[in-house]
């Protein structure tokens, strides 16, 4: 099972005997910051007029200069060198004066106005609303200098929105001329010389199957029985690595990015189209460059040997997720015999994952219907099928498989470094207080072993399965679970049951997929060059992939509060979220659209406290309980688009409240409410 991951402090000490950390800045809404350093017990300080030019979410060098003056206080320090931002494109409006001009950021991560000189506007004009981006910024200046990137002044108020959550994130909205110009080099199609070095995948049935709106194939599958119950699968991964060289330009972009980004009405890649949509992209009845996983497998998942190495495929059919589960529900189509193999093997191996440890969390994807202009018309929740865990089960198998593979290999003794996809154990206290509360339904918890832990988790998720708990208990129960990261530390993915696991599949929008690539390559050629910091470069995609992560939310909530203007006075079924001492989250059921109700909402009805344990707020007088996974009905008071927040009521039907509740048929006498008190005290 795995072993808990332990951080390494990351402190340095210069040849002046300086204490200085590396580390990502938060600045507070008062102006404070603090910067977290991995391996340290307490965040490291640092006062307004100390932070300089660093922003919220920039790496940073801080230099620690001692202890506030009060026994036991934290680290006090001085910003002295932003190493990484984490934003540089700003959207905002354009001021143009004679000599001079600045961007007023719509960011309020941005405090200061970015000045542009007048020959780097490049062609915007007074009032357009722009996208600008930071050139320079030293810390001798108090702005920052930046150049104007595009005018937005023409563009509808989602693109604006849209360009400006990606901008927010970090993500840079175009590619340098430098990067265009690398992937626009490679010509079309494959070359004799190259198929002669690769397995040639051309006549087996091999097809893909993605979302309907998709462009970058990444992954196919290539089916062929052999004799005696025997098959063989592969798994067929677009070959990135052939197209991007190590330390490029195009090299240098796609880690810089790390990830795609995918929002409602667009996808940023993380390569040029060119590569993504073009030359990488397993379009059907096109021979393409792939790496693949060959297994011989029979009908119960049972694995006899595989193969890994590059091949050249050419796909026979594009199946969407909706083709393939009709054929699997038994409707005809192609390759209908091949379908539904694919999915008994890919069902049994699902199976026995189970029975090894993962934990069988249900997912609801919801995704929006979108007019020509990108604004939201419906709402359409998907859940798992069984054509995508079809794709599902044969990803992970080739992930697992690889990752397996070159961790048994080694170099000068050690195991050669390699990006591995690890999941720690839960965090202890969390899963205390989350077993207390799902004791209150019946459920059980063995917390002997992480395996034990595992077993109960599928036991309770099994128990629930239906009832009106199951969404509670499934919503707390992800969030007791730590995140899954990239790091050379081979510690496991506890949530799939994996001693070994790596990203493999999908390398057309995961730059650790380009990484996995080029080391395994190298294994299989016995000529392994240890990639220098690569623990870094983990880290720097588990970032990206997190901030990646905030946008896809910071996009989901403005298409939700885009959608739920048209309902405002309407009343709707809604289940409560999440609780907090300021009021609680309630999720529309018919929508998936969450907002607040404010404590303020809820005075009329009783004074409210918050149970943290309980995961509820609780009347004091009526002893009225609003907690996870509570039905509730509410009504839509506001859908503000600039604060991307939803703000509901409450529809009370027949509860008792502090203005009607009788005791001993009489009406009951209480004491005036605590801020009402306090209004008399001032008079």
């Amino acid at each position: 099972m795995p072993k808990k991951h332990k951080a390494s402090d990351k402190k340095k000490v210069d040849s002046s005997g300086k204490n200085i950390y590396k580390g990502r800045l938060e600045i507070t809404r008062s102006g404070m910051g603090f910067v977290t350093v991995e391996g340290l017990e307490q965040d490291v300080m640092v006062k307004r007029d100390q932070i300089r030019n660093a922003l919220n979410g920039d790496e940073v060098k801080v230099e620690v200069a001692g202890h506030g003056k009060k026994a036991g206080s934290r680290m006090e320090g001085v910003i002295i060198e932003v190493t990484r931002r984490k934003q540089n494109d700003f959207a905002g409006r354009l001021e143009v004066h004679p000599h001079f001009a600045f961007l007023i950021t719509d960011s309020e991560k941005m405090p200061l106005d970015i000045y542009i000189p007048l020959h780097l506007l490049n062609g915007a004009k007074h009032g357009d609303h722009v996208m600008g981006r930071i050139v320079e910024w030293t810390g001798k200046t108090k702005n920052p200098i930046g150049e104007i990137v595009s005018v937005l002044t023409h563009e509808s108020v989602n693109e604006i929105a849209m360009q400006g959550i990606l901008a927010e994130s970090g993500f840079p909205l175009s590619f340098p001329d430098d990067v265009l110009e690398e992937a626009a080099r490679y010509p079309e199609g494959v070359n004799k010389a190259d198929i002669k070095k690769r397995k040639d995948m051309r006549d087996t049935l091999t097809f893909t199957i993605d979302p309907v709106d998709a462009k970058d194939f990444d992954d196919a599958i290539s089916v062929k029985k052999l004799k005696e119950g025997w098959y063989e699968v592969g798994v067929h991964i677009a070959d990135v690595s052939h197209y991007i060289e190590a330390g490029s330009e195009l090299d240098k972009e796609a880690y810089n990015r790390a990830t795609s980004v995918y929002l409602p009405d667009r996808v940023l890649p993380m390569l040029p189209e060119r590569l993504s949509n073009g030359l990488c992209s397993l379009r059907p009845h096109e021979e393409k460059y792939t790496f693949s996983a060959i297994f011989t497998i029979n009908k119960t998942g049972k694995v006899k040997d595989y193969w890994l190495g590059r091949t050249v495929i050419n796909s026979d059919r594009r199946f969407t997720y909706e083709d393939a589960q009709e054929i699997i529900e038994g409707a005809e189509g192609d390759h209908a015999e091949e379908m539904h193999l694919l999915n008994e093997i890919a069902q049994n191996l699902r199976k026995d994952r189970f029975k090894k440890g993962a934990i069988n969390f249900s997912s609801q994807e919801v995704r929006f219907q979108l007019d020509e202009a990108g604004r939201p018309i419906g709402i359409v929740i998907k859940e798992s099928k069984a054509a995508h865990q079809l794709v599902e089960e044969f990803m992970l198998l080739a992930n697992r498989t690889v990752a397996e593979y070159v961790s048994g290999i080694e170099v000068k003794g050690k195991p050669v470094p390699f990006p591995y996809r690890v999941h720690d154990v839960p965090d202890e206290d969390k899963l205390k207080m989350f077993t207390m509360f799902a004791g209150r339904f019946g459920v059980k918890f063995n917390l002997s072993t992480p395996a034990e832990i595992a077993k109960s988790f599928n036991e309770m998720l099994k128990m629930v399965q239906g009832k009106p708990e199951q969404h509670v208990l499934e919503t707390l129960g992800i969030r007791t679970m730590a995140k899954a990261v990239y790091t050379t530390d081979n510690i496991g993915h506890y949530g799939l049951g994996f001693d070994n696991y790596c990203h493999f599949t999908s390398p057309i929008r995961r730059y650790p997929d380009v990484l996995v690539h080029r080391i395994l390559q190298e294994c299989l050629d016995g000529d392994i060059k240890p990639i220098k910091h690569l623990e870094m470069l983990c880290r720097h995609c588990s970032d990206q992939e997190r901030r990646a992560m905030e946008a896809e939310r910071s996009a989901n909530k403005y298409k939700q509060v885009e959608y739920m203007q048209a309902f405002v006075g309407e009343e709707f079924e809604a289940i409560v979220s999440g609780v907090s001492g300021f009021g609680f989250w309630a999720e529309t059921v018919a929508h998936k659209c969450e907002g607040m109700v404010s404590i303020t909402d809820l005075a009329d009805i009783d004074d409210f406290e918050l149970k943290e344990g309980e995961y509820a707020l609780v009347g004091r007088y009526t002893g009225l309980r609003f907690g996870m996974g509570d039905k509730v009905t509410v009504r839509v008071v506001s859908a503000n688009l600039e604060k991307r927040q939803i703000d509901y009521s409450l529809v009370v039907a027949g509860q008792p409240t502090r203005k009607n509740r009788i005791v001993n048929n009489r009406p009951e006498k209480r004491s005036p409410h605590p801020a009402k008190q306090n209004k008399k005290r001032k008079r």
